[in-house]
Order: C-alpha cells, then sequence, then structure tokens
C-alpha cells in the first residue's frame, strides 16, 4: 500500500515538501497527483488527474495511510472577479476528495492548510480560537473548507489535521519560488525594482520558512496526537515595512509606500501574528530558520 497521497503535487509548498520527504526523512512511498502533465522536479510515480472532475477523481487511491492536500487558488481581491473559480478550486475540489474518501471507505488521515485570512485584526498573538473576520471570497474558501473535514469527521469519520499557515518564504528548490508577500518583494528586488507596500506596512504578520514548514506538516501528521483538531504553524513575528526594508537593502533599492486600492484596503486583514504554543508543545518547536539569515544568503 502506498502509504503518502500528494495531491496538488506541484505547488509551490507541496514541491518543497516533497523534497524534504525524500531527502531529510528518506520516505519515497508516496503517489503524487496533479493536474499538469508531469511532476515539475521529476519525482516519478505521478498522476494527471482533474481534481475538478467527480469521474477523474476516482482515479486517485486515497487508500493510504496520509493525504496531502496541497489544491487552492490564492487572491483575496481577485476573488470577486472569479468567484467560481474561488469556489471550484477552493472547495468543490476538496468535497470531491471527502466523497471519493467515503466511497472508497478510506481510513487515511487528511492535513488540509488552511490560512491567516480567517482570523480579525489584532495587536497581540492569536490563538486557534480566536476570533474570526472573513474579509474575501478566498477566506470564506478555507473556513468552509474547514467546516467541511469537521462534518465528514462527524458524519463518516473522516481524519483530518487543519493547519494554518500565515506566510511562507524561502525555497528548497531552483525555481520552486514563494507566492504571496516575501515572493513578491524578492521579485521586485532581484530586477532592480523598488518594493511597493501598501499604507505604511506596520501590518505584523508570522513568517516560517518553507523548510520549518515542511518538517511542521510532516511531524503533525505522523503524530497520533493531532488528529481532527486545528494547529497554527508558528514562526518569527515582524511587520510587513521591516521584511521590505531587509530586502531592499540586500539588493539596494528602496521601499515604497504607496496608497491602498479600494477593495484592498477594505479587505486587509490588519495584524496576524500566531500563537502556536498547542502545536509545540506536541511535537516540538520545529520553526527554527531566521528570515535575516534566510535574506543575508540570497544571491
Amino acid at each position: 500500500m502506498v502509504e503518502n497521497v500528494i495531491i496538488g503535487a506541484n505547488s509551490y509548498i507541496a514541491r518543497n515538501f516533497i523534497y524534504k520527504l525524500v531527502n531529510d526523512y528518506n520516505c519515497t512511498n508516496f503517489a503524487l497527483y496533479g493536474k499538469d502533465d508531469c511532476q515539475v522536479d521529476g519525482f516519478g510515480n505521478y498522476n494527471k488527474v482533474n481534481i475538478l472532475d467527480k469521474n477523474d477523481v476516482k482515479n486517485i487511491n486515497l487508500n493510504c495511510k496520509y493525504i496531502y492536500y496541497f489544491v487552492g487558488k490564492t487572491g483575496s481581491a481577485d476573488g470577486f472577479n472569479n468567484y467560481i473559480d474561488s469556489i471550484d478550486i477552493n472547495q468543490i475540489a476538496l468535497l470531491n476528495i471527502l466523497d471519493q474518501y467515503v466511497k472508497q471507505k478510506s481510513n487515511a488521515k487528511i492535513m488540509f492548510l488552511s490560512t491567516r485570512l480567517i482570523y480579525g485584526d489584532y495587536d497581540g498573538v492569536q490563538e486557534e480560537d480566536f476570533k474570526f473576520d472573513l474579509k474575501s471570497i478566498y477566506a470564506v474558501n478555507k473556513f468552509a473548507c474547514e467546516k467541511y473535514l469537521m462534518i465528514y469527521q462527524k458524519v463518516f469519520n473522516v481524519k483530518y489535521v487543519i493547519l494554518r499557515l500565515c506566510i511562507p518564504y524561502g525555497s528548497l528548490i531552483n525555481g520552486a519560488s514563494s507566492y504571496g508577500t516575501c515572493g513578491f518583494m524578492l521579485k521586485k528586488a532581484q530586477k532592480k525594482e523598488n518594493i511597493a507596500i501598501y499604507g505604511d506596512g506596520n501590518q505584523r504578520r508570522t513568517f516560517t520558512y518553507i523548510g520549518d514548514v515542511s518538517d511542521i506538516i510532516y511531524n503533525t501528521v505522523i503524530n497520533n496526537n493531532c488528529v481532527n483538531d486545528i494547529y497554527n504553524i508558528g514562526g518569527e513575528d515582524y511587520s510587513l515595512i521591516d521584511v521590505a526594508q531587509m530586502i531592499a537593502k540586500k539588493y539596494k533599492v528602496f521601499v515604497e509606500n504607496i496608497p491602498f486600492p479600494e477593495i484592498e484596503s477594505k479587505i486587509e486583514s490588519g495584524n496576524t501574528v500566531f500563537d502556536s504554543k498547542k502545536l509545540d508543545n506536541i511535537i516540538g518547536n520545529l520553526h527554527k530558520n531566521k528570515i535575516s539569515d534566510w535574506i543575508s544568503n540570497l544571491v
């Protein structure tokens, strides 16, 4: 039996996670699935599947030990224009997997990555039961998926673990660039362009190196004490302007503060700093890399 099924195998986080599995955990007992013709890093046992097609999803063998689910469409403001794609990719796709999980009588544990965007603005640290403030379709998508997993657990005994991630950065693989905040900043600076920041950039975030994210995912999923629950992934607390200035200094460019566009100003989430004690107390503190070291080692 295949031990690990990885769905969305060509996503940024999945690619780094697979690299970790093979190189740090000596694990090659996995099956990979994605929408592309091949796994971009050349890993074998890959199968092309249209996760939005219920008939095609039948070709994913879920009789395994662990299911790592990396499918998703980001873009908070974009969701208002492309809400059908956002709902399909972020919600229908997971429901197709859960439907097959039940029909195949799987007993696997599903790992689902959720987002910081379900939380509201707060000056302190946010635990998993902190108040929710869903300001975008993407945030609603992720929150809905969390609820789908809980419902399927109650009705069909589906096993899951939900990990909420704030801002990942870095890469273990050349070409597997990070999406979102750090990826945007880095690409601008490497092209010798100034880094634009909406507003004053004082919003604080939890930043986590992708290698640490991968270690945390792996050690959470294999831990029998982490089941049917939600955990924050920890990291370092920085403001957006702090990180932008560190990257800008590295590449000798500048940071420009620009006004928020109207939609972005209305969906801005404010400060999001994770309290990860709940998970750290189970698997240990695995968020060990520093963003300052990562920036120093960039070329």
